[in-house]
């Protein structure tokens, strides 16, 4: 299984760089090994106490990533294929942080990310 590690904060600096991955979901570069396999996954969890936005991004090429919390921009609306899931199935996915982000990688490699986004 990968061994996930953390960009470091030069490279985090550089991932909010750029356009948004809400204007523009698409995969984009690594600021770690170049590649183009830098993609994103948000959620927001509903027993949340004010609007939370969780955001992984992470490199499918390097295994680098980041996880952030941060207020939920007002009006942001976007798909989320995980949202179908029973928070028992949901919580067991998150049990793993290896095992969600390879989730989240074959849901990208099969189309079902990345996410849409409406304001």
């Amino acid at each position: 299984m990968t061994a996930w590690s953390s960009f470091d904060g030069d490279q985090v600096a550089a991932l909010t760089q750029g356009e948004s991955f809400f204007a523009d979901p698409g995969e984009r570069d690594c600021p770690a090994c170049g590649q183009r396999r830098l993609r994103a996954y948000f959620t927001a969890p509903e027993n949340a106490k004010r609007p939370t936005l969780i955001s992984y991004v992470w490199c499918g090429a390097c295994d680098k990533f980041v996880g952030t919390r941060a207020r939920h921009p007002e009006g942001l609306i976007f798909s989320d294929p995980l949202a179908m899931l029973s928070t028992a199935e949901r919580r067991e996915l998150e049990r793993s942080l290896n095992g969600f982000l390879a989730h989240l990688d074959s849901l990208w490699d099969a189309g079902v990310l990345p996410q849409t986004f409406t304001a």
